[in-house]
């Protein structure tokens, strides 16, 4: 870069679903924002862009500047960010705006606070996750590397650049996974626990074994395990026991719980389902030991 970057207009014709933002900063310090490039998106295309320098009222660190080639006389006579905030905000305040990792939020908050502006209100999503998700074969998912992937035109470090990459990674997200944005912005599903693997022999070898009161990767289920019994989720057909937890949450009503009705109405069918307690079953494979 060697010529200055006029403040750029935004040509806004339809409000968009999502807007994404990118920043550059002078220094190490993420306050030092020198570059801001907005793009918004609908229906999977741009419908406005927004770019300018910035004068961060900071140094510029060679390093930084190695990466971006911003430098101090590029931003003689831009805005401050201060004289940027109100637009900015427009763009994103009361929207879902996207970023490429959470540095460009950070760098935003940090930019609020030095300056006293007001944070800026909006929904972040991270196209980073996203595309961790879309594409999780991938060896990495930097920016430049995705673009090159997806076959996405871009300038790596040029803020109006990387916000249209990031924008075009969570458009081909959609595309390729058919997961809209709402479901992009809800919280991922967390991962049930595990239970442990059974050892291959052991005092309760052949045991299928629910625990009530304790998570599947707890340590009474480790104990179970480590004893050959196979730790279920829940009670079943198969279920062999049902141990009852030291620390179970029902107190003395315990025998309402739905694992423990299970379990009784499994073994007045016949199945060969017992009910003891944690006491009981480490006693059992104390004795054994």
């Amino acid at each position: 870069m060697t010529q200055p970057i006029a403040l750029s207009q935004p040509v806004q014709t339809d409000t968009p679903d999502f807007v994404v933002i990118d920043v550059e900063t002078a220094c190490a310090r993420v306050s030092s924002i020198c570059q801001v490039g907005i793009v918004g998106f609908r229906d999977g295309r741009e419908v406005f862009a927004f770019e300018t320098l910035v004068d961060p009222r900071d140094e510029f660190s060679p390093f930084n500047v190695g990466i971006h080639g911003i430098r101090p006389d590029h931003v003689i006579g831009q805005p401050s960010f201060g004289e940027i905030h109100a637009t900015v905000s427009a763009h994103l305040g009361g929207r879902i705006t996207v970023a490429h990792s959470s540095f460009d939020k950070g760098a935003l908050a940090a930019a609020c606070r030095l300056g006293g502006h007001p944070q800026i209100e909006t929904e972040w999503l991270d196209s980073v996750r996203v595309a961790k998700r879309a594409w999780p074969q991938l060896a990495n998912h930097k920016l430049n590397m995705l673009a090159r992937f997806l076959g996405i035109e871009h300038r790596h470090h040029d803020a109006l650049s990387d916000a249209r990459a990031a924008g075009m990674v969570i458009v081909k997200a959609i595309e390729h996974t058919g997961i809209d944005l709402k479901g992009w912005m809800a919280p991922p599903a967390r991962a049930k626990p595990r239970p442990p693997i059974a050892a291959a022999d052991g005092t309760l070898s052949g045991e299928r074994v629910a625990i009530l009161g304790e998570a599947v990767d707890g340590g009474l289920a480790s104990l179970v395990a480590a004893a050959g019994g196979r730790v279920l989720r829940s009670v079943g057909m198969t279920t062999t026991l049902l141990v009852v937890a030291n620390a179970q949450p029902y107190g003395r009503w315990v025998e309402a719980s739905p694992m423990h009705r299970k379990a009784r109405e499994l073994a007045d069918a016949g199945k060969p389902v017992t009910i003891v307690s944690e006491d009981a079953i480490r006693a059992r494979v104390a004795d054994a030991a």
